[in-house]
């Protein structure tokens, strides 16, 4: 994970999306399908290598959570590259199964790491309220919530969790890592085919953390709760029984940002160093990156 490439390799972004319906998540599991397990078996088979090349990833999404616009690098040896960068979109293509598809590879800039690197990433989760259900042709995308939702209050409720926060109250805690973060964005709209989109945008994210979001917000919106509720929960900086971690189908990864090309390197190492709040002692070994998904 470093953002050293080692002599005699070039690093490689890889811009990809996939419907993560079959997938149990990003991240290689010895006995389960991972979108890293099929995109870096696809690449040892085009490039006729008998190595796997690792990936790092923006975001490791959790089981059924999709992607539109996910990032990844990888670090290939010059040779490699060389042979195959013309043909390897293609050759992918190829070999990928049609739920998981790279939509371009490119030599990375220098201090580029998929994962340290990124400034944000860009969520989106669909809801319908619609009595009669999801659209069919929408059901593996979009959730049925079974009670009539107020955009309006669920913004209200929105706006008291934006800034830096622990979140601690809204993700899965992992040993060793911060519920610090920024959240930068967090609004609902409703289409004109009644889908109501939540965008959701931080600087990380931490295990279950937008799922979580969500599920107190769509509370808000149906009238169980006040708007003033989900800030509470989050002061308290421990899990609410009543905060719901809502199904990861209605979920998709839509963009990662990055800073311009100068500044990769500073942002790789800002990200990894330890995080906490003001007046509050950091975490040694919790960096300040994507922990997870969502």
């Amino acid at each position: 994970m470093s953002d050293e490439v080692a002599a005699g390799h070039v690093r490689v972004r890889l811009d990809l999306s996939y419907d993560g319906k079959e997938f149990s998540g990003w991240a290689r599991q010895a006995t389960r399908r991972t979108v890293q397990a099929e995109i870096e078996d696809a690449l040892r088979t085009v490039t006729r290598s008998s190595v796997t090349y690792d990936l790092t990833v923006a975001g490791r999404t959790d089981a059924g959570v999709h992607a539109r616009g996910q990032v990844a690098h990888v670090d290939l040896p010059e040779d490699v590259w060389a042979e195959h960068r013309d043909k390897l979109l293609r050759r992918l293509a190829g070999r990928l199964p049609h739920d998981v598809r790279v939509w371009k590879v490119a030599e990375a800039p220098a201090g580029f790491n998929a994962r340290f690197a990124a400034v944000w990433r860009r969520y989106a989760y669909r809801v319908t309220d619609n009595p009669g259900g999801v659209d069919p042709l929408l059901r593996g995308h979009v959730l049925w919530h079974d009670w009539e939702l107020d955009v309006d209050a669920m913004n209200a409720a929105a706006a008291g969790l934006l800034g830096e926060h622990d979140f601690a109250a809204y993700c899965k805690k992992r040993e060793g890592a911060t519920t610090i973060r920024t959240l930068q964005k967090l609004e609902w709209v409703r289409g004109a085919d009644g889908v109501l989109t939540a965008t959701v945008r931080a600087d990380a994210f931490c295990h279950n953390m937008v799922r979580s979001l969500v599920g107190a917000m769509l509370f808000v919106g149906d009238g169980h709760r006040p708007a003033e509720w989900p800030a509470k929960v989050l002061a308290t900086g421990v899990r609410d029984s009543a905060v719901h971690v809502v199904r990861p189908h209605g979920l998709t990864l839509e963009e990662v940002g990055y800073p311009a090309d100068g500044l990769l390197a500073a942002r790789s190492k800002e990200a990894r160093n330890k995080r906490s709040l003001p007046g509050v002692a950091g975490v040694a070994g919790a960096s300040d990156a994507d922990d997870g998904c969502c």
